[in-house]
């Protein structure tokens, strides 16, 4: 189990974090191991204290002037012991220490450590701890008296050193890292050395490096009559030679051995394995920031080989270079320098999060008409004069006069459908051509209700400042223009031509997502719905009903904003009828055609974020929409075949669980 501690970078949150913290490790009590993943940001030294406290079981008192605002962050549980050596660096970084007194444990300034006991005569010596402790270290071989001046400046301003002639002993208090880096020195300086010449051979240091650098200190002093040590280099063992006097040699080992350590990082040339960032990608930006780094240094900074002598800034002694197979960089560059790179690369190659883009559009279109006319004919007695036609405007079709006259005729072949129109037609009249006035009534009328509901939802995922594009769409062909050609011949003949262009319709959607410092993501979106729609009156091309938005918005991971719309309400009404005749209350009806329609289209666009930091979120969302999927293949017809027995639907097999990936090696290898 473990237990994590957020601070907010807002201090009026932290008693409430101390809180939860309590309860936490309240539950915890039983377990054997809890752990701890501190994370504070500008927050007050005293509420660390007090957090610290919680774990550890510890009792505080603070000195009035301990007072500071504290960064700590951590990215890996630790224990309550590990937790207590964090903030012992943590005081040790702001000036001030622990000093155990008793159930207690004072916490004051650095400048009064020498008036409050330590931990005395500890059997081991921790080399990270920050404890404060006091250690008696006894010298065999070599004088003890003469260590001092060596090694003060190795001690704080709040440590103490000191020698006791009478045991040859020193006595240190200082933090327990450093007293355990000074008993080092000493157990390598305290060694039987009666010899005119001495070898000293080195761990880490070139020697070459060490002697220059030896010989550039003592070359004053061997000007000025003093006591000359001379220092050779010894390339084949990696030593350093030493002759001269005894004292001197003294002073000249104890300043090799503090050379002669090991490299936070860097080197001459280091092969760095990435394992998210392009190698190629990566080295071309080292290689601008090399070049922008050496300009601004100046025309008066020294030369390639004083760089690399002084661990100094960028110049022609350093080489980048990317091995494309292995995804590494390959860096040639002075300690300094590699430092600096290294801590860029740290920063650059990382795992980016990804985030999960779900539009949602809704389409929903609702329409209304309806028609009513009236059409007369009216004929003489026993004669073809015609005396009276109402053809008012109807739901489309032949006129009343087409009808007439195939009856009459009695011609219905070439009556249809279209030639009737829509709707239901109701038709009376009167046909005798020995006597009598003919005439002939036709009623036309119909309703028709529509109404359609579209949603799609088409989602993608995209790496964070990548651009991504989904498209589900459809071409079709259009008209663009047309010609003939005849051929020149008796009888020539014409070859019409068109020519096409085939235009893509359906769903698109582009988005760039920019992840923010909190929870929110700015979306650069470019979103198109279109579909094939009428054919265009007088013309045979068919026209496109597109929609479009583009736009930036910002939203909170998983928040839900409406990009945008068309909302239309469109009402048309219309009459037409016979003057004078049309205005009669009731007969009126009889002479005249109406039509109304209403229409009413809402569209809506949606769009829903969700940022995806890690492989486990990742796989979450793809599971579902696999099980998703998956689920629908099985539930059609109950997974069998219509008509075929023994023969079912295929199925995608079923998710696997992914395997744990392996612990980051650093930079060892890909």
């Amino acid at each position: 189990m473990s237990n994590r501690m957020v601070s907010r970078t807002r201090p009026r949150r932290l008693s409430l974090a101390v809180a939860v913290l309590s309860l936490s490790l309240a539950a915890l009590s039983l377990a054997d191991e809890p752990t701890i993943t501190p994370n504070y940001k500008d927050a007050d030294l005293s509420q660390i204290i007090q957090a610290v406290s919680q774990v550890t079981g510890k009792n505080f008192i603070v000195d009035p002037r301990v007072n500071a605002k504290v960064t700590m962050l951590s990215a890996t549980p630790m224990s309550p012991a590990a937790f207590y050596q964090a903030f012992l660096s943590v005081l040790q970084v702001y000036g001030y220490i622990a000093v155990p007194a008793g159930n207690v444990i004072k916490i004051v300034p650095n400048i009064d450590a020498r008036q409050f006991p330590s931990e005395d005569l500890p059997k081991t010596i921790s080399s990270t701890s920050d404890e404060l402790v006091t250690q008696i270290i006894t010298v065999k071989n070599i004088s003890a008296a003469q260590l001092v001046p060596l090694l003060r400046p190795l001690i704080p301003q709040y440590g103490h050193l000191a020698a006791y002639p009478g045991g040859n002993m020193l006595i240190i208090s200082d933090r327990a890292s450093n007293v355990e880096r000074i008993m080092r020195i000493v157990r390598r300086m305290d060694q039987d050395s009666n010899e005119p010449f001495e070898l000293i051979p080195l761990q880490n240091a070139s020697a070459d490096d060490v002697v220059r650098t030896v010989n550039q200190l003592t070359q004053g002093a061997a000007a000025e009559g003093g006591a000359a040590v001379k220092v050779v280099a010894d390339q084949r063992t990696n030593s350093v030679l030493l002759s001269g006097d005894k004292t001197m040699r003294l002073r000249m080992k104890a300043l090799i051995l503090s050379l002669d350590t090991p490299l936070k990082s860097g080197g001459d040339t280091r092969v760095r394995y990435l394992h998210y960032a392009d190698a190629e990608k990566l080295a071309a930006k080292l290689k601008g920031q090399a070049s922008a780094s050496e300009k601004a240094l100046g025309p008066g900074h020294a030369g390639p080989a004083a760089a690399a002598s002084s661990g100094g800034g960028y110049g022609e002694d350093v080489t980048i270079w990317a091995d494309e197979p292995t995804n590494a960089l390959i860096i040639t560059a002075p300690p300094k320098t590699m430092r600096s790179l290294m801590s860029v690369i740290d920063k650059l190659d990382i795992r980016r999060a990804q985030v999960e883009v779900q539009a949602i559009i809704v389409e929903v279109d609702i329409n209304k008409s309806s028609n009513l006319g009236v059409q007369w004919i009216i004929d003489g007695a026993n004669s073809s004069t015609l005396l009276g036609v109402s053809n008012l405007p109807t739901t489309g079709g032949a006129s009343i006069v087409d009808l007439a006259a195939a009856a009459a005729t009695k011609t219905y072949t070439g009556l249809s459908s279209a030639t009737l129109g829509t709707g239901a037609s109701f038709a009376i009249g009167r046909y005798n051509k020995a006597s009598g006035t003919n005439f002939a009534a036709l009623l036309q009328a119909i309703r028709s209700d529509g109404a359609s509901n579209i949603i799609s939802t088409p989602s993608v995922i995209t790496m964070n400042n990548e651009e991504a594009e989904v498209k589900v769409t459809q071409e079709i062909p259009i008209v663009t223009g047309s010609y003939t050609t005849t051929t020149q011949s008796v009888g020539g003949t014409s070859s019409p031509f068109q020519t096409i262009q085939r235009e893509q319709v359906g769903t698109i959607l582009k988005v760039t997502p920019h992840i923010n410092e909190g929870r929110s993501v700015q979306l650069k979106i470019e979103q198109e719905d279109s579909s094939p729609g009428t054919v265009l009156p007088g013309t045979t091309d068919i026209s496109t009903n597109k929609r479009s938005i583009k736009t930036t918005v910002l939203v909170q991971n998983g928040g839900i904003v409406v990009l945008g719309g068309l909302i239309s309400d469109t009402v048309n009404e219309g009459e037409s009828r016979i003057p004078f005749l049309g205005k009669i209350p009731i007969i009126g009806a009889l002479f005249r055609s109406r039509n109304g329609s209403h229409e009413k289209k809402e569209l809506l666009v949606f769009i829903q974020p969700k940022i995806l930091r890690n492989q486990q979120q990742l796989e979450s969302t793809s599971r579902t929409q696999y099980q998703h999927i998956r689920h629908q293949q099985e539930d059609m017809h109950d997974g069998k075949v219509t008509l075929l027995p023994g023969e079912h639907q295929p199925v995608i097999p079923q998710m696997k669980p992914q395997a744990a990936p392996p612990p980051a090696q650093g930079g060892t290898g890909p």
